[in-house]
């Protein structure tokens, strides 16, 4: 990697402790093919449509709930992001523009991230902006960023069966995600029957949807219960009992955020234990076991494309900057790493553009590569999803995951797999 002699530059010794941290630790940070500075080029000709760039500065958006029952799980998010920008600062910025954020907190109320979402594109007529963790604060803000024209780099798996010019994926959908983790259940685990368990809202619902469809359709298995219950509901303790009565092979779960640390206590509590009883979870990463607990969840599994303990150079030097910024007992979660890759992606679409406009900056996303992401090297599919590689790791007592299961290759996105609509 190459750093522009035109980083920032700060005169206080502390300051530039922290820069030659930073500087260190960028190694993580490169993109294939694209130049890791770019001389600024007017700003009537890489700005045409009335966004906020200046001729030293862009400013972008991060949009996720700080607040609320998704803080737990959008925290990573917010912290990754600002370190990729920080880096691409660092790094000279985009098009020789730094860039400039502005956070607002949607604090896990839908509404509220549609009030924001307005905001940042229509008020501070952001670029780009990052945000959103459930697909009901993403359906909230589609229709904004779809009359506004903007352009939203979402990080969290989701249930597929979308597609919009104004989005760019950076987590798994469906195919990737639900499917390869059933297939795992039954080929590895010999599960037939399932009982589908979720938090009630349009990402656990269409996810156990398809899942359902997989299981009776294509593996000729069994759904022997489907359970769902209110975002941030602590109460499980009748739903234990239905477990016990009907003693499936795989719980498949799909329960997010705060309540995460109340069902699992509730299946230690009632004796359903990793060493007993099979369950594979689409959403419990690193970020959420700072509250679920090793000794909770030890056992059991996770279906991500992400893990914190992978080991490959690109992770080494993430959670090293990650760390060195936040900490050293930070967490990274599959969202996290996720989010860390929506700066880089539209810096690389946008220096391919040469410009901001949402609809250059669109046409050119298609075929942009990340060889030095995190997870390892992805790419982006003309349907604005990324072709990744899927995994399956399994919990342990120090609240780490060891992975158990791989790809082989990299999986193309398919948001709309024909027989699960």
């Amino acid at each position: 990697m190459k750093f522009s002699s035109d980083a920032p530059e700060s005169g206080a010794p502390q300051a530039d402790a922290s820069r030659r941290r930073l500087l260190q630790a960028l190694g993580a940070a490169s993109v294939a093919g694209i130049p890791s500075f770019s001389h600024a080029q007017a700003t009537s000709a890489v700005n045409t449509t009335k966004l906020a760039v200046t001729d030293s500065e862009v400013t972008v958006g991060q949009l996720h709930s700080a607040t609320g029952t998704m803080a737990i799980s959008e925290t990573g998010s917010i912290q990754a992001e600002q370190l990729a920008i920080d880096q691409i600062n660092a790094m000279g910025g985009v098009l020789g523009r730094k860039i400039k954020v502005i956070k607002e907190d949607g604090a896990s109320d839908w509404p509220t991230f549609a009030e924001k979402a307005k905001k940042l594109l229509i008020s501070d007529h952001c670029a780009a902006v990052f945000g959103c963790w459930t697909s009901a604060s993403r359906k909230a803000v589609l229709p904004v960023f779809e009359k506004e024209n903007g352009l939203l780099y979402y990080p969290t798996f989701y249930e597929g069966l979308e597609q919009s010019k104004n989005v760019i994926y950076t987590g798994q959908e469906a195919t990737q995600q639900i499917l390869y983790s059933l297939d795992w259940a039954q080929k590895e685990k010999k599960a037939k029957s399932f009982f589908l368990i979720g938090s009630d809202y349009i990402w656990p619902r269409t996810s156990m949807k398809i899942a359902r469809k997989h299981i009776e359709n294509f593996q000729k298995g069994k759904v022997v219960g489907e359970e769902y219950y209110p975002l941030g509901s602590t109460n499980f303790g009748s739903l234990m009992n239905k477990i016990k009565v009907q003693k499936p092979d795989c719980l498949f779960v799909a329960v997010v955020g705060g309540s995460n640390v109340a069902f699992y206590k509730a299946l230690k509590a009632a004796g359903i234990t990793g060493d007993k009883q099979l369950l594979v979870t689409l959403a419990v990463t690193e970020d959420e076991m700072t509250g679920v607990g090793g000794e909770n969840f030890k056992g059991f599994y996770s279906s991500m494309k992400y893990f914190q303990s992978l080991d490959n150079e690109n992770n080494k030097k993430f959670v090293e900057a990650f760390k060195a910024k936040y900490g050293p007992n930070s967490v990274i979660g599959d969202v996290t790493q996720a989010g860390y890759l929506g700066p880089w992606l539209w810096k690389a679409a946008v220096e391919k553009a040469k410009s901001f406009d949402v609809d250059k900056v669109v046409a050119a996303s298609p075929g942009i590569e990340l060889k030095t992401a995190p997870e390892g090297y992805v790419k982006l599919d003309a349907n604005h999803h990324l072709w990744s590689k899927s995994r399956i790791a399994q919990g342990q007592a120090d609240a780490t995951f060891k992975v158990v299961s791989e790809s082989p290759d990299l999986i193309k996105p398919d948001p709309f797999p024909k027989g699960y609509q």
